[in-house]
């Protein structure tokens, strides 16, 4: 049965693990050196007073997470925080994603985000699929936005307004 709590420093580790594999895929990120579990560490607790972060566990393994990141630091984009959410490989379509994302919407619009933004690849299906599952709207692309293994990707944008602004 997934459970779904907040992340702490101590889950470095699993998380490091999930999102490395998110690297070796090729699906996810711009990243292509593995993380290291003291990077990953550092940034849990660097921004565990204003970002919120959560792992998923299945029997008490961590087997997803998604985390909330600075946007960009004029303070007008206060509001607006990116996230990102990785699966195990062996757990995905199994509903770890969407528990994630819904936690972290949640506790973004509790810490007072109006907005959640993000930027997938177009090939992506699985995680197109969950962005538009979860309320986010494919909103533009950035073309040869970065190379990676020296081919240009596009990003797709996608944005979901949460809180007041989800109000209309």
């Amino acid at each position: 049965m997934l459970q779904v709590r907040g992340a702490a420093p101590e889950d470095a580790g699993e998380i490091t693990r999930i999102y490395n594999q998110g690297i070796e895929d090729r699906l996810a990120t711009f990243q292509t050196e593995p993380r290291p579990v003291a990077e990953v560490a550092a940034v849990l607790r660097q921004r565990a007073n204003r970002y919120p972060a959560v792992v998923v566990e299945d029997g008490g393994r961590v087997v997803a997470w998604a985390w909330a990141s600075p946007y960009r630091e004029r303070p007008w984009y206060q509001g607006i925080a990116e996230y990102s959410v990785y699966v195990e490989r062996g757990e995905r379509g199994r509903g770890a994603g969407r528990a994630a994302v819904a936690e972290l919407i949640g506790r973004c619009e509790a810490a007072g985000f109006h907005k959640l933004v993000a930027r997938v690849f177009p090939e992506n299906e699985a995680s197109r699929a969950l962005c538009r599952s979860m309320g986010f709207r494919e909103v533009g692309v950035y073309r040869r936005h970065a190379r990676l293994d020296g081919r240009w990707r596009d990003c797709l944008i996608v944005e979901r307004l949460i809180g007041a602004a989800a109000g209309g």
